[in-house]
């Protein structure tokens, strides 16, 4: 694991060093069977409000293009009309696209859909993962902005939402964050899953 947590996610010392009921760090412990699958997800609905805004600046273009007679001052027009209508496309899709995310974690991967098309879409093979961690407060702040976020001296974020979030460490170093309902229950899933990997038997067996 690296020496220092990352940004926004809880220090060693500062989260439950049982994460709950199930696998303590490292993986030992958990008594009950590993699910087959463990499902999650995040919602944030103020993101509506901001797709408003990006479909009223779509419609504003959209009106510009309809009403005005194209006559006169042909160059300043075309550039408010493609203005507004780019704005818009721009606000409406980057903001309907973060409302939701999925985690679904499995034996091999994490793998996590933005939106309720699914894209932008990462999958992250257990391989790859070093550890798992709880972070119970993250926030836009921590990574420059809402949705699908990347620093080089850290690693990269989903982030729909203020609140808890799983937090994979990675053999680069880096790491992966998504802000996810029950995170809690996420770590323990990962850290029993990477358990099974390492050891050939199931975390308590």
């Amino acid at each position: 694991m690296r020496d220092h947590p990352p940004e926004g996610a809880a220090a060693p010392d500062q989260y439950d060093s049982t994460v709950g009921d199930g696998v303590p760090p490292g993986g030992g412990g958990a008594h009950a069977e590993l699910p087959e699958v463990w499902h999650g997800g995040a919602t944030n609905r103020v993101q509506w409000l901001l797709a408003g805004i990006g479909a009223a600046c779509m419609a504003l273009g959209v009106e510009l293009a309809v009403d005005s007679s194209w006559t006169s001052s042909l160059a300043p027009l075309v550039m408010s009309v493609v203005g507004c209508v780019a704005a818009g496309l721009l606000v409406l899709f980057g903001t309907i696209a973060f409302v939701h995310v999925a985690v679904r974690v499995d034996e091999d991967a994490l793998e996590v859909r933005c939106g309720h098309i699914g894209v932008p879409r990462r999958r992250i093979p257990l391989d790859d993962v070093v550890g798992a961690v709880y972070a119970p407060q993250v926030t836009p702040r921590h990574w420059g902005g809402w949705g699908y976020r990347w620093r080089p001296e850290q690693g990269t974020a989903v982030v729909v939402r203020r609140g808890e979030a799983l937090v994979l460490e990675l053999h680069d170093g880096h790491t992966f964050t998504v802000t996810v309902d029950n995170a809690e229950a996420a770590v323990r899933y990962i850290r029993g899953r990477l358990s099974v990997r390492r050891n050939g038997t199931p975390a308590g067996a």
